[in-house]
């Protein structure tokens, strides 16, 4: 595995990672009209119109974007989303769960948070992840809550932090 910064060329497999993912380990729960609301411009992660892959792509953008890839074949295994002390997403394909990708992906992480002199992370899990961000020495600062993701609502996640 390589963990490398984003490039925009990344834009149509990381929708598509994100899409697929989000939806298998995170909105089992929701309805099926309801997931497309929640999955916002991801629901089009696999559309050709330009638009949709424009609002994809712009969907991405965050201070830090750290994609994993296979070294072999380049197909990107996960991507994180973050800015210092504020993780916005971690995505890892379901069919390489528990292989240390996201674990690498948030050691590269916690290592920019401290270069730009940040000594807290936080971030919103989703209950599928709370497990995961547990292992990393991550703690609950609050109960769960619910809210809204892109245009739907009724959300559940759970607030998060560590200490570096």
């Amino acid at each position: 595995m390589n963990i490398r910064a984003y490039q925009g060329t990344d834009a149509a497999e990381v929708g598509r990672l994100i899409a697929d993912t989000f939806r298998q380990f995170n909105l089992s729960y929701a309805p099926h009209s309801e997931q497309e609301k929640l999955l916002g411009p991801f629901r089009h992660a696999y559309s050709l119109d330009t638009e949709h892959q424009q609002r994809v792509a712009a969907t991405i953008a965050a201070p830090l974007l750290l994609v994993a890839e296979e070294e072999r074949t380049g197909r990107i295994l996960g991507i994180l989303r973050g800015s210092p002390g504020r993780l916005h997403s971690l995505f890892v394909h379901g069919d390489v769960h528990r292989r240390g990708i996201g674990r690498g992906l948030m050691a590269a992480f916690e290592r920019s948070t401290q270069g730009a002199g940040v000594n807290r992370i936080t971030l919103q899990a989703t209950l599928y992840a709370v497990p995961f961000y547990q292992r990393l020495g991550y703690e609950r600062s609050t109960g769960v809550r619910v809210g809204r993701c892109f245009d739907g609502a009724g959300f559940p996640y759970q607030p998060m932090k560590k200490t570096l």
